[in-house]
């Protein structure tokens, strides 16, 4: 090796495309046979070397299949944080939004929450995906005792086309919601099976009929429900508009 070569180091050569598809096929099969807890990781990595070497589409999919495995592990905040990934690359990927206000409610975070319920109304609407998102957050604002978070959900809601179930909202700011969850680990499960549930093609739409008066009736009252496991499909999706 040259003087000048010891001095200043040596050009690396930039990874070639066999390269970059060696790399994310180990990953691949890194996250095939990763013991549960670590096949979010594999994804998560996978998704920084598509981004990494300009595949951004390429990328958003392994962050969806992280987000995902990472929810499925019981990894919440390892969830967040690939989702805040995406929303900083594509910030109107609507189903992540309508993932991360989930997690964002799970973990308490009241302020990130109403940021992120009122960016995802605005992604929502613009995909045209206003009775989805309406249901999602109506659901969101079930669950919640946050004043603050009700009042935007219900500003959502109202810029969604769905002013019923806005008032409905605005009566449970002074109290919260009629059946919201106050114990943290009772939230934490209605949450992430919510943000699992978010994707589902089969989620039943609300309307905007008035809603019934009695708080009582918890059949009135919108409720997370459990879904099977997502497919690599769901994944896939969860970028998506």
């Amino acid at each position: 090796m040259s003087f000048l070569s010891r001095l200043f180091g040596t050009r690396s050569r930039a990874p070639s495309r066999r390269d970059v598809e060696a790399e994310l096929s180990k990953l691949e099969a890194e996250a095939k046979d990763a013991r549960p807890g670590y096949v979010g990781s594999a994804y998560n990595r996978a998704g920084d070397v598509a981004l990494r070497h300009k595949q951004a589409d390429r990328a958003m999919q392994y962050y969806g299949r992280a987000i995902d495995a990472f929810l499925q592990d019981s990894q919440r905040e390892a969830a967040r944080g690939v989702a805040n990934k995406i929303v900083r690359v594509r910030p109107s990927a609507v189903r992540t939004l309508c993932t991360l206000t989930w997690l964002d409610l799970a973990a308490r975070h009241d302020a990130m929450a109403l940021l992120h319920v009122r960016d995802y109304a605005d992604a929502a609407r613009d995909a045209g995906q206003e009775a989805v998102a309406a249901t999602q957050i109506f659901e969101m604002a079930g669950i919640s005792a946050n004043a603050d978070f009700l009042e935007g959900a219900a500003d959502a809601l109202e810029g969604l086309g769905f002013g019923n179930r806005a008032g409905e909202v605005r009566k449970w700011v002074p109290d919260g919601a009629p059946h919201a969850i106050l114990d943290e680990d009772k939230l934490v499960a209605a949450c992430v099976e919510a943000a699992v549930k978010s994707g589902s093609e089969s989620l039943e739409l609300i309307t905007d009929d008035a809603v019934p008066a009695d708080p009582g009736d918890e059949g009135d009252s919108p409720r997370p429900a459990v879904e099977d496991e997502p497919t690599a499909e769901d994944a896939e999706a969860r970028t998506g508009p």
